[in-house]
């Protein structure tokens, strides 16, 4: 007992101490932790996802803008090159009296003979496409390099990249423009029925263009400043297109035999994935080939 304190007020004092002791939780006994999103928490935790959302809100708009910019100044292109070809009619012009030609050869040498048309038939039509695509590939950036424009690219603001996307849908447009055609020409001179078939056949000359329109628009990039352009032209391009070749010819041949797509789907999917190596390809080191 202390000293002076009396002995009532020392045990009320002991089982106030005692009634704490059992009304307090031990550490092990305590309940799982609080959610923030409950109780006097949950405004601070709205709070912090209420500025997060408004963080990412203009990170969201600014790459809508950079998108939408990229495709005003690919279309920017695509427009100048189409009004002047609407204009001046070169391109057009001599890759359709060029087809004509090679429509006329092909008559000659293989005559009436419809057996031997037909094993052929396939390569040739992929011929015309290509002849005529180095034609109209190579004269690219000739209206910039006669005009005087090769700095004005190298000088134009923003990605460079978006140059090469706009010179190959114009020049994709272009040579579908050509290849129908040349098909339609194919049908008249040489009796083919497509009826059943064009589309499985357009489907093979759209992703065999691509590829094609993908590496050329490229080479003709990195040719234009040179001086033998036109011979080391077709000198780059035609090796780097085997794969291209390999598999548009030997879908054409199935789907003009009448075999489903389904037959041709390993050259389908050859197709696929050259045209997006190429275009990634294209889109990656254009900005390095103009400027070298």
């Amino acid at each position: 007992m202390a000293r002076g304190v009396p002995a009532g007020l020392q045990g009320r004092r002991r089982r106030h101490r005692h009634g704490d002791a059992q009304l307090r939780p031990r550490a092990g006994d305590r309940g799982p932790p609080r959610d923030p999103r409950r109780g006097p928490d949950r405004a601070r935790h709205a709070a912090r996802g209420a500025h997060v959302r408004r963080r990412a809100a203009p990170l969201r708009a600014a790459h809508g803008e950079r998108l939408v910019t990229y495709a005003r100044r690919a279309w920017a292109v695509v427009w100048k090159d189409l009004l002047v070809e609407r204009r001046s009619k070169e391109t057009l012009n001599a890759l359709f009296f060029f087809s004509l030609l090679l429509l006329f050869v092909f008559q000659f040498t293989l005559g009436p003979d419809r057996e031997r048309l037909a094993a052929v038939l396939p390569g040739l039509l992929w011929l015309g496409f290509i002849l005529s695509g180095l034609l109209g590939l190579g004269r690219t950036f000739l209206v910039e390099r006669e005009n005087d424009c090769w700095e004005g690219l190298l000088l134009a603001p923003g990605d460079k990249s978006a140059i090469y996307v706009g010179k190959l849908a114009g020049n994709l447009l272009l040579m579908l423009v050509v290849e129908a055609v040349l098909v339609a020409m194919f049908v008249v001179f040489f009796n083919v029925d497509v009826g059943g078939v064009w589309p499985g056949l357009a489907l093979v000359i759209v992703l065999g263009t691509i590829g094609f329109a993908a590496v050329g628009t490229l080479f003709a990039a990195m040719t234009a400043q040179v001086r033998a352009r036109e011979l080391l032209f077709p000198v780059l391009l035609l090796p780097v297109q085997v794969p291209i070749l390999l598999a548009t010819v030997k879908a054409t041949e199935a789907v003009l035999l009448g075999e489903p797509l389904a037959a041709v789907a390993d050259w389908l999917k050859l197709l696929v994935a050259a045209d997006l190596i190429y275009v990634v390809v294209g889109v990656l080191t254009f900005e390095f080939v103009l400027e070298g």
